[in-house]
C-alpha cells in the first residue's frame, strides 16, 4: 500500500524498501467495511441515554424511568428504543406524567420518529399540551432542540473519537453520516479537535441546504475544514414516516386495527402519508441535481418507493433509496435501470418482524425483499440507521443471511442473501482487496465465510464448508449467522495506516 493505495498483490512482493511489513500470520484479508446510513452523532449520544431497547408494555417502561429517576437523584430522563406498535396499550403524556409531573421525561422512539415527552417536558420544548405523542415532522423539528435545552448529552469530539475507534475493532472504515442537524461547520470542528479516525460520509436534509451549497459543497467535495476523509455525500429526504407509527406511505390501507388505524386518509382510512407532494419533492431533487448532488430518499411504504423513483426518474438523479422497506416487485426493475442503490437495514427486520405481522399482514412477502432486489439487478448498500439498530456491520449481515432474532424459522427466508452477496454489500462496493482499491483494509481471524477452525488430534486446523448442511439437506443459515455476529477485525488499516490492531 503506498498513498493511500493497494498497489500490488501476489504470493511475494518484489520489494519492501522503505515499507512497513505487517505479517497477518494466514488471517483473512479483505475490504473494510462501510455502515451506509447511520446517524453517528445519536450513536455517540447512546451511552448517557436510558436503553429502554427491552420494554414490552407503558407499565415496564414507566418502571424503567421510574428506576432511573432514583438512581439519578431526579435528573431529568432522556431514553431510546421503546416500539410501541405491537402494545395493546399506547404511550400517553398522562403516564409519564404519574411518573413525574415535574422532572422532564422524554422517550424517543427506537425508530427515531416519534417523541413520548411528560408535561414537564413538553413545556422545556415550548411544545403544546397533547395526550399522545410527538410524531414525524414535528418531532423531527423538536428533536434537533434537545441540546438547547440541556438534553443533548456528550457529543464532543472526543466522544466521536472514542466512538470511531470502538468501530475501528469492528473492521469499520467509513459511514455515511445522515445526522439530523449537521450544520456545515461541524465536521472540520471535530477533525480539528482529533476526530479524524474513519471516513465520513455527510449527507444534509432540506433546512440546511442552502448552507451547504453557499459553501461550494458537491457530492465528493471534502467537508470545510476537513481532508479527503470527511467529504460531502447526498441531500437526505424523508418522503414518508415509518411502520412502526403507522406513517409509512403505502399503495394499500393499514388492516383495521392497525397502529395509526382511524386517522384521516384516502376514503377515511389510514395509508399512512407522504412528507411531500410530488411538487415539493420535484422542487428538492431539481435543486439538488443543478447543483452536482445526489439524493438519497427515504421511502419505506411501497407507494413512498414508487413516488420517490417516479421523482429520481424525471430528475435523472443519482443516489440512493433509503430503507426501501416495502416494495412492489415490479418498481425494482426500475430502480436498477435509474442506477440507484438500495440502501438498506437488515437488523431492522428482526425488531419489525413483528409489528410488521400486525400492521401489514397481507404484504410481509414484500418487506426487506433483499433477494428480489438483487435478482433485479439493484446494487444492495448494508447499513443499520444507528442508533435505531446498533452500529455493527456484523449484526448487519447476519440478520441478512438469517432473518430471525430467536428460535423462529428465518422470515420470508426466500429473500435472504448469501454469505458472499452480504459480505460485498457491506464493502462499499470494493469486491476482494485489488490493485487500486483504497488502502482500506481489514484483517479477520477466522475466515467469514467458514466456520471458525477446530484444532484436531494431529494439531491441524481443518476449515469446513461454510454451506453447513442439516439433517434434511438444507442450509444452517443460524449457525452461519452466529459465526458473522463473532466476527471483529485485528488489524484495520485506513488510507494505508493503522487505524486498530491487536496482533
Amino acid at each position: 500500500m503506498r498513498d493511500g493505495v493497494v498497489t500490488e498483490v501476489a504470493p511475494r512482493l518484489g520489494t519492501a524498501v522503505g515499507l512497513e511489513v505487517i505479517d497477518l500470520d494466514g488471517r483473512w484479508l479483505m475490504p473494510g467495511l462501510w455502515d451506509q446510513h447511520v446517524h453517528l452523532g445519536q450513536w455517540v449520544l447512546r451511552t448517557a441515554r436510558l436503553d429502554l431497547g427491552s420494554v414490552t408494555d407503558v407499565a415496564s417502561t414507566c418502571a424503567a424511568v421510574r428506576e432511573r429517576l432514583a438512581a439519578t437523584k431526579d435528573a431529568p430522563v432522556v431514553a431510546w428504543g421503546h416500539r410501541p406498535a405491537t402494545w395493546a396499550e399506547q404511550p400517553t403524556v398522562a403516564a409519564l406524567d404519574a411518573v413525574s409531573d415535574t422532572v422532564p421525561i422524554v422517550l424517543i422512539a427506537g425508530d427515531g420518529h416519534h417523541g413520548w415527552v411528560n408535561t414537564p417536558g413538553l413545556e422545556l420544548l415550548g411544545l403544546p399540551p397533547r395526550e399522545g405523542v410527538v410524531a414525524e415532522g414535528e418531532w423531527f423539528d423538536t428533536y434537533a432542540r434537545l441540546t438547547d435545552v440541556g438534553l443533548g448529552g456528550d457529543a464532543s469530539p472526543a466522544a466521536y473519537r472514542l466512538t470511531m475507534e470502538q468501530l475501528a475493532r469492528l473492521g469499520v472504515v467509513g459511514v455515511v453520516d445522515l445526522e439530523f442537524a449537521a450544520p456545515v461547520e461541524a465536521w472540520g470542528e471535530r477533525v480539528a479537535a482529533g476526530a479524524d479516525v474513519l471516513k465520513v460520509r455527510t449527507g444534509v436534509y432540506p433546512d440546511y441546504l442552502d448552507d451547504y451549497l453557499a459553501a461550494g459543497l458537491t457530492t465528493g467535495t471534502p467537508m470545510p475544514g476537513c481532508g479527503p476523509r470527511q467529504v460531502f455525500s447526498a441531500l437526505k429526504i424523508i418522503s414518508d414516516g415509518s411502520l412502526n407509527t403507522g406513517t409509512a406511505w403505502c399503495c394499500d390501507p393499514y388492516p383495521s386495527g392497525a397502529v395509526g388505524d382511524g386517522e384521516p386518509g384516502a376514503e377515511g382510512v389510514n395509508y399512512g402519508a407522504p412528507n411531500y407532494s410530488a411538487a415539493e419533492l420535484d422542487e428538492l431533487v431539481g435543486r439538488a441535481v443543478a447543483a452536482g448532488l445526489e439524493v438519497a430518499t427515504h421511502a419505506i411504504g411501497d407507494a413512498a418507493v414508487s413516488m420517490a423513483l417516479d421523482v429520481h426518474e424525471r430528475w435523472n438523479a443519482r443516489g440512493s433509496i433509503e430503507h426501501a422497506q416495502l416494495v412492489r416487485r415490479a418498481d425494482l426493475p426500475r430502480m436498477a435501470r435509474l442506477g440507484l442503490r438500495a440502501s438498506v437495514q437488515p437488523a431492522h427486520l428482526l425488531d419489525d418482524r413483528d409489528p410488521t405481522e400486525q400492521n401489514w399482514p397481507d404484504r410481509t412477502e414484500r418487506c426487506f425483499a433483499l433477494r428480489w432486489m438483487l435478482d433485479a439487478g439493484v446494487p444492495l448498500a448494508l447499513g443499520s440507521d444507528a442508533p435505531v439498530a446498533p452500529l455493527d456491520p456484523w449484526l448487519a449481515m447476519a440478520a441478512a443471511v438469517h432473518r430471525s432474532a430467536d428460535d423462529r424459522d428465518p422470515w420470508h427466508g426466500e429473500q435472504a442473501l448469501t454469505v458472499g452477496e452480504a459480505l460485498a454489500a457491506s464493502v462499499d462496493g470494493q469486491g476482494t482487496v485489488h490493485v487500486g482499491m483504497p488502502a482500506d483494509l481489514i484483517a479477520l481471524d477466522h475466515s467469514p465465510l467458514l466456520p471458525n477452525r477446530t484444532e484436531t488430534a494431529n494439531g491441524t486446523t481443518p476449515l469446513p464448508p461454510h454451506r453447513t448442511e442439516t439433517a434434511n439437506g438444507t442450509l444452517d443459515t443460524a449457525a452461519a449467522a452466529a459465526h458473522l455476529r463473532a466476527m471483529g477485525s485485528a488489524l484495520t488499516v485506513i488510507d494505508g495506516r493503522v487505524a486498530h490492531t491487536s496482533l
